[in-house]
Formats: structure tokens, sequence, C-alpha cells
């Protein structure tokens, strides 16, 4: 029996070890992968009460039976409600500036850690973190009764893609959505270009096809500077929003650009809030009023 030439034999040899090399990093990856994407810290380290603040501690029931705990920071003479979801790391004690900002505004804030974060059950999971943020849009308008068109889906960091997740599948009365990605692969490509093409990601988030089905008025904020999230990638996403949208450049980092960037920050969120109606009826996606 004839055997292969040697330089085929030695081709084959060297695919095999490729083939080999990019199991092992996949295996790798998979196991890595959760500790990548999610930084959570259990520890609150203040409550809204530190900011002068009054404020009510909420327990939620995400569907599949994890427990949560956000809060609720009403404000007196609020025509909107903002829906926050954070970015992956640290918990709800670690966004009291911008709970601050959106207090300036006139605007009452439920903020929920999501699963496996501050004092929420479980761990975290990109499904499992769709699910967290659909019960805290439950919790607002079955518990306490808000009309949905007034509520403000908001998202920084990895909170965008959640963000746009919820506003794909229930109705709002706007979305803004902060120093957020396009996808997941999308950020691969940025951090790992070439070896994307054969890296298995567990994750997808892909904001960018959520929101292209979103209806309601959308802001979307980034920094040129962030050196984080590629600030084309928030242009990216940008693109995939429907009208009517707007797009804000902030100034700073990825952690501390709505900081560096005011006042102007905030003038361009009360300029957006101001152009919504609170009576208005957005339609959400082109399936249904809401999708699973």
């Amino acid at each position: 029996m004839l055997g292969l030439p040697p330089s085929v034999s030695g081709l084959l040899s060297g695919l095999g070890w490729i083939a080999s090399a990019i199991l092992l990093l996949n295996a790798a990856m998979w196991l890595l992968q959760p500790g990548m994407v999610f930084y959570p810290t259990r520890a609150l380290a203040a409550t809204p009460a530190d900011w002068g603040l009054a404020f009510e501690d909420v327990e939620l029931t995400a569907e599949d039976g994890t427990r949560l705990h956000g809060w609720y920071i009403p404000h007196p003479d609020a025509t909107h409600t903002l829906l926050f979801y954070h970015g992956n790391a640290g918990n709800i004690s670690h966004r009291g500036d911008s709970i601050a900002i959106f207090n300036r505004l006139g605007l009452s804030v439920l903020i929920i850690d999501y699963r496996g974060y501050g004092r929420s059950a479980g761990r975290a999971s990109e499904a499992g973190i769709y699910l967290d943020a659909l019960a805290a849009h439950d919790y607002l308008v079955e518990t306490r009764g808000v009309d949905p068109t007034s509520i403000l889906v908001f998202g920084r960091s990895l909170g965008a893609s959640v963000a746009a997740d919820l506003a794909a599948r229930v109705p709002s009365g706007g979305v803004i959505l902060e120093s957020g990605f396009s996808s997941a692969r999308d950020m691969a490509r940025h951090l790992y270009p070439g070896l994307h093409r054969v890296l298995y990601l567990r994750f997808n988030f892909d904001a960018a096809e959520r929101l292209s089905r979103v209806r309601s008025p959308i802001l979307v904020l980034h920094s040129p500077h962030d050196e984080i999230v590629p600030y084309a990638l928030g242009r990216k996403l940008f693109e995939a929003a429907r009208e009517p949208k707007r797009f804000v450049d902030l100034r700073g980092d990825h952690n501390s650009g709505f900081f560096a960037s005011q006042p102007d920050y905030e003038r361009s969120l009360a300029a957006f809030i101001g152009s919504l109606e609170p009576s208005q009826q957005p339609e959400t996606s082109d399936e249904s009023v809401r999708t699973r």
C-alpha cells in the first residue's frame, strides 16, 4: 500500500495540529467567556439615602424564579420613569452619579441588579439578564401601574444590549443607549482580529439587530475616546436604529464619559426627554406588541 508523499503528510499533520489548537482554544474560551463578560460585585457600597434621595427597596422575581433586588427612586413631578440597566461591572450602588442626574431631570428611576450582582440571586447569563430586564419592566407596569409609553429604557455599556433587547419586546416611550456596542461578534472582531473568525462565542448581545426592530424614539450617546467599546460600534448601533433617532458625541473615556461631558450630557438628555410626548403610543416590533 502506497503511503502519502512526505509533503502531503506534513501538510496534513500541520493541519491536524492547527485544528487541535483551535479546539483547545475554544474549549478554554468557552470556560473563560462568562468571567470575561460579567464582573459582578455583591456588597452594596451605598444606597440612594446616602445620595440624599428617597427610595424604596424592590424585590422582584424573574420568569424563571430568580429573585432580584433593585431600587425605585420616585420623583414627585415625573412624567416619565427611567428603567436603568447598568454595565457589566459592580452593582447598582455604583451608579449614584447617574441616578442623581436622572433625578435632576425630573425622572423617577427603577434600577435593578442582574442575577449574580448585588443582592440578586443566581448567576449572570445572557438569557438570564434579559429575563431580569423584563421582570423590572413588568414590575413597573403591573405592580406600580406605570403607563408603558411613559417608560424610558436606558442602558449603558453592556446594559445597552439589555435595553435594546427589552425595547424590541415591549412598548416604551423612548430608548437611551450609552457607550454600547453593536454585537458580541463585533466586539470579538475588535479584540481578537483574525482570531475572531475561529472563536465560538457563547454570547450574541446583538443589540443592533434588536434596535432595528424598535419604533420608539432613540437616543445613542458615545465618546470617540472610548477605550473599551470602539466609537465605530456605537455608530453602527445608531445606524441600525429607525427614525426618529439622535446621536450625541460624548467626551472622555468609557466609564466617565457621561461625567466628563457635563453639562452638555445633561442638556442632551433633557432635550431628548423634552421632545417626547408622555401620552404617545409608540409601536414596538413588527412581530407583536410583546415577544418572548
